[in-house]
């Protein structure tokens, strides 16, 4: 399946909700999202089809040399195409143009696949926060890339 990796406009809005309701059992609101667009704090990229349908999308805030990826998503129906890592590619790459020192993350503890995925592109486990996510109530994993 073809894909590019883009800045997030407002139009790609409406299927990044989509892909949150889908992904997420307490998904982001519009307005939080559109918080999230590209500025002097944040780095939003998605990955569109050549009809610029969102197919997975990730955000990341960054303050001074810090970096805080907020949602990783990617549509159930394109997982297992590459979309993923390009996405995580692309943003540390933005992290390294930006000279920042890391990007963290949280992750849910049973979400094998995603600890999985951060592993292979050079995230490690820093350590626990207890009861972070509701529905269900888990703890979350800390995870960290250096990049300095």
């Amino acid at each position: 399946m073809p894909f590019e990796i883009v800045d997030v406009k407002m139009e790609h809005i409406n299927g990044i909700e989509a892909i949150e309701r889908q992904c997420f059992s307490l998904p982001w609101s519009r307005q939080a999202l559109i918080s999230q667009l590209p500025d002097s704090m944040h780095v939003f990229i998605a990955a569109v089809n050549e009809q610029d349908a969102v197919l997975g999308y990730v955000g990341m805030m960054y303050v001074l040399d810090e970096g805080y990826i907020s949602n990783v998503a990617v549509s159930p129906s394109c997982r297992r195409q590459g979309i993923a890592d390009a996405l995580i590619d692309t943003l540390v790459c933005k992290a390294e143009e930006k000279q920042l020192s890391f990007v963290t993350l949280e992750v849910r503890e049973s979400n094998t696949a995603a600890i999985s995925l951060y592993k292979k592109h050079g995230f490690t486990e820093v350590g626990l926060r207890k009861n972070y996510y509701e529905k269900p109530t888990e703890n979350a994993i800390l995870m960290t890339r250096f990049l300095k």
